[in-house]
């Protein structure tokens, strides 16, 4: 599960559909500072609500600038109000190569795709998702945010827009690395794109996923692919 890009090739580890033939594709993109091995084994966890689809977790293709043994999609070292924005940007295109080549591979249509993200992943999810000239199925984001130039609306930004798939946020009321306000901040960005979105706070849990989570998360992507048959 490998896209030759212009520079450096994704690829990381996966699981084949339980009903040996794929239908649908669900692409995990992790956060920062760890790789595809941190969410791959929640698409085991998902096999028996999805048997029919096949899960790809890339690693980011840069290694982590404040933790050399994991991976990133974009820097996160200035603070830079503009940091995350260029870097969503920047990143896009790799993950998007990625996602075009698993689909060709797997024969599938681009409406069979699901992202599903964790925290810097979850900024990638939304960006590329958005901007898909088909819409995916679904995306679900965990402790992530929209990502906005200057967190700021703009019709510049709204233009960008090509697709608007059903959306679910997920994000624990104790994260500390990304405070869960951020769900309002991404769900009020999402409505003003006209792009449906739902969301679930997870009681006394921090940056990470808990067994509700994984729950909705597996419910929501079941639902949206069975409206696609």
């Amino acid at each position: 599960m490998a896209a030759e890009l212009d520079g450096p090739k994704l690829d990381g580890p996966s699981i084949e559909p339980r009903s040996g033939t794929a239908k649908q594709l669900v692409v995990f993109l992790h956060g920062y500072g760890a790789d595809g091995n941190d969410l791959i084994e929640i698409g085991r966890a998902w096999q028996g609500l999805l048997p029919d689809a096949a899960f790809v977790s890339p690693h980011a293709p840069r290694p982590c600038g404040q933790s050399p043994m994991g991976r990133e999609w974009f820097p996160l070292m200035s603070r830079e109000p503009t940091e995350r924005w260029d870097g969503v940007q920047a990143a896009a295109p790799a993950v998007n190569a990625f996602l075009d080549a698993e689909l060709k591979r797997r024969n599938l249509p681009p409406e069979a795709l699901a992202l599903v993200g964790f925290s810097q992943g979850t900024m990638m999810a939304l960006h590329v998702g958005l901007r898909r000239a088909v819409a995916p199925a679904a995306i679900v984001g965990y402790s992530g945010i929209l990502i906005m130039p200057n967190d700021a609306m703009s019709d510049e930004f709204a233009a960008q827009i090509k697709s608007k798939p059903p959306v679910l946020l997920i994000h624990g009321d104790a994260d500390q690395m990304i405070p869960v306000q951020a769900v309002t901040h991404s769900a009020q960005g999402l409505a003003a794109l006209e792009v449906p979105v739902e969301w679930h706070i997870s009681t006394d849990i921090g940056h990470g996923i808990d067994q509700e989570g994984l729950r909705h998360g597996a419910e929501f992507l079941a639902k949206q692919f069975a409206r696609r048959r």
